[in-house]
């Protein structure tokens, strides 16, 4: 959240006159109205290029990437005008312009005069504009932003090989405001559990001019008053004072470390909130005041494992890939629709027990992070980087930037440099740099180990695919199985290429895995086309392919979490663009989110303790058969992710194809803190050929809730099997 002193702020969200031109000059009129903030998609009456952007697709293509220097649009310059009015009384204070996100090069005029370009993408642009102003009058301000493809080599980041359009527009709050002498640019407010103290870091701006004439000062002395309340209530818990100088026309760090007591901790399960209020003197006067929100807690590995608050915690839940969104045809206004973005981002995953999400390739608007600060969720924090980086000082400017306009959010407690790449400015230089800006929070490498590593690797991010990865590849996907099968749902199976995970002593946050995308109305994605063509037949249902799917994810989900050295389990993915490579599991319209049945299977296989089945699917991959009257016996993997022990019962049912029972079972189960136990289980198998449901239902003691698992068996060798399918 970025606060201000609301009486001197002026608000720039809303309509914009807008128009776009071919070249870099300003249209003579305007003939359309864009929302800020937004995309201009948004724009009204549409641009040109607008069905080019969004055109839905007959039927999907397999294809595996997609280069955005294939342009199947005219490229276009955005121009956004505004008026507005600045009190007389504001004459004499500094002005600044802040535009929190704005992509792609961004130029800002104010009443004719240039003010100052930026090719940051995803951190705030502030730029002085008092010299620009004219006070008790209307003033205009022109903002002109420019396609990805002009984006300059420097710029950190901005290149994903399954996005195919690159919307440009200002996507975050615009605002001005005004100061004294002095200005609060930025501020952290850093907290330490463990240390009961808040380490409070300010960026001062000084206005004054630089040395001009021999003598003239170059410095200036400078004071802060900070005060520690509750946001709730008021309550203050502690204050501090900050005296130090300041460089001329220039910017300056200050820092001081603040004792706290008596406070209540963060955490996703009680989201408590602090502010910090802070007022900025130059010359004994209020120069700046600001009121930041922030909570008290401590987010740590210690060896293989996350530490939330002093205890260990896991993460579980799914990703959002916000920038792919942007070019689904119905994504129109809905990243900024306060109320569905917290349905879709707090409410939905809450319901199935995620407490975790990775914003991946791309960050969002800055209110996404304060209602998951409200309302309790933690994020791993990734900027734009795939297969493109920048030049070395830009990405040190923006990743700073990053750090100093994020870094209040205790909701975010993972930056996320790199996806599944390498830089070794960024994994040796940069981050043990930022890490000293900001200690509070671990910092991923991307696909950097020890190996590539200078100082100590914290934690990995296995990318779990396994069928799904090899089978787009293969002629006949089918054949490629039954030579290289994948015991979909057996616990500990782990391929060759994946047991490094297990062996290496970094934290392991697994946070894709699923190769199994769907589109909304129940078409394969684009890379998992030919996957479900030769599964499922090439005109299967998008009943069955969901089906398959949900069955799918949930099985390779309980083997993640089974495996009790991953610290984390994020599915990919929870929203992305419904017509592009990956998939989402809403279905139908998306303003709706309404929940797949993949979904509602999460419920089950991310509960934090529940009661799995350790053996391998039958009905949907080629791993043999088993023979009628033959008895089975296996292990159910009991796992728990709280530091309570947990008691119930287990209900195994073996149920044929018309949904009837054959034969069942109650176990008792007590499954240990933090913990995973093998329960021996044995099943006689009917004498007659089939297919068979083996399905579990997991009790706590006390709850009425049930909790299930499900593996498919084949019995007997014959040329179809029917199976009964179950509802979460």
């Amino acid at each position: 959240m970025i606060s201000q002193n609301a009486e001197k702020v002026i608000e720039l969200n809303g309509q914009w006159d807008f128009e776009q031109t071919a070249n870099a000059f300003p249209p003579q009129t305007f003939s359309r109205k864009c929302p800020v903030p937004g995309l201009i998609h948004l724009a009204r009456p549409k641009i040109e290029s607008y069905d080019k952007l969004f055109k839905k697709p007959e039927q999907t293509i397999s294809e595996e990437a997609s280069d955005y220097r294939q342009l199947d649009y005219e490229p276009m310059y955005s121009w956004y005008r505004k008026t507005v009015h600045i009190p007389a009384e504001n004459e004499g204070l500094e002005a600044m312009i802040s535009i929190l996100k704005s992509k792609y090069v961004t130029q800002v005029y104010v009443n004719g005069m240039d003010v100052g370009q930026s090719v940051a993408c995803y951190t705030p642009i502030d730029l002085k504009i008092t010299q620009a102003l004219r006070f008790g009058v209307e003033n205009e301000i022109l903002i002109r932003v420019g396609e990805r493809i002009w984006l300059p080599p420097h710029a950190a980041g901005s290149t994903d090989k399954e996005k195919v359009h690159y919307i440009p527009g200002i996507w975050d709050d615009v605002f001005l405001s005004f100061s004294g002498k002095q200005k609060i640019l930025k501020n952290l407010v850093l907290p330490s559990v463990k240390g009961k103290k808040v380490d409070v870091k300010l960026l001062v701006r000084n206005f004054y001019p630089q040395q001009v004439m021999y003598g003239d000062p170059m410095q200036d002395s400078v004071k802060a008053e900070i005060s520690i309340r509750e946001k709730a209530s008021g309550r203050q818990i502690a204050t501090g004072i900050i005296e130090g100088t300041t460089v001329r026309d220039n910017e300056t760090q200050l820092t001081i470390e603040i004792p706290v007591d008596n406070f209540k901790t963060w955490s996703p399960e009680e989201p408590f909130l602090y502010e910090a209020e802070i007022k900025l003197y130059n010359d004994n006067t209020i120069s700046d005041e600001t009121v930041t929100q922030f909570g008290m807690r401590d987010f740590e590995r210690r060896g293989k494992f996350f530490y939330l608050n002093d205890e260990k915690y896991y993460l579980r839940g799914s990703n959002i890939t916000l920038h792919r969104f942007f070019e689904d045809p119905d994504c129109e206004a809905l990243p900024w629709d306060r109320e569905w973005i917290k349905k879709m981002l707090i409410d939905d995953p809450k319901s199935i027990d995620w407490n975790a999400m990775r914003i991946c390739v791309g960050v969002a608007p800055d209110f996404w992070y304060d209602l998951a600060d409200e309302h309790g969720m933690v994020f791993q924090n990734e900027w734009l980087y795939w297969q493109n980086h920048g030049w070395d000082d830009q990405i040190r400017k923006e990743f700073t930037d990053w750090v100093w306009s994020d870094g209040n959010h205790p909701s975010i407690v993972i930056w996320d440099a790199i996806n599944e790449n390498w830089n070794t400015y960024i994994g040796n230089v940069l981050i043990p740099e930022l890490q000293q800006l900001d200690p509070t929070r671990i910092w991923d490498a991307g696909y950097m180990q020890e190996t590539d590593l200078a100082g100590v690797d914290p934690m990995d991010e296995p990318h779990l695919y396994r069928a799904g990865w090899h089978l787009i590849q293969q002629n006949d996907p089918y054949e490629y199985l039954k030579k290289n099968p994948y015991l979909l749902g057996k616990m500990d199976d782990w391929e060759q290429d994946h047991l490094k995970y297990l062996e290496a002593s970094a934290t392991q946050l697994v946070n894709e895995y699923g190769w199994n995308w769907l589109w909304r109305d129940g078409r394969p994605a684009k890379l998992t086309k030919n996957m479900y063509d030769s599964l499922l037949g090439e005109n299967a249902s998008p009943e069955q392919r969901r089906e398959m799917q949900a069955y799918w994810l949930a099985c390779e989900t309980e083997w993640i979490r089974a495996e009790r050295t991953m610290a984390g389990v994020l599915s990919f993915c929870h929203l992305t663009n419904n017509y592009g490579y990956t998939g989402d599991w809403y279905i139908n319209e998306i303003k709706n989110l309404e929940p797949g049945v993949s979904l509602k299977w999460f419920k089950h296989a991310f509960a934090p303790a529940n009661v799995f089945i350790d053996l391998p699917d039958q009905r949907y991959f080629p791993n043999g058969n088993y023979q009628p009257g033959e008895m089975l016996e296996f292990n159910l993997t009991g796992i728990n992710d709280l530091k309570n022990a947990i008691s119930g019962t287990v209900f195994m049912k073996l149920m044929n194809g018309d949904g009837e029972i054959i034969t069942q079972k109650k176990i008792p189960a007590k499954l240990k803190p933090y913990g995973r136990i093998n329960i021996p289980a044995s099943v006689k198998l009917p004498d007659t050929s089939g297919g068979y449901l083996l399905l579990t239902e997991f009790k706590q003691n006390g709850s009425e809730e049930t909790l299930k698992s499900r593996r498919y068996l084949k019995v007997g060798d014959q040329k179809q099997f029917n199976f009964h399918d179950v509802t979460p």
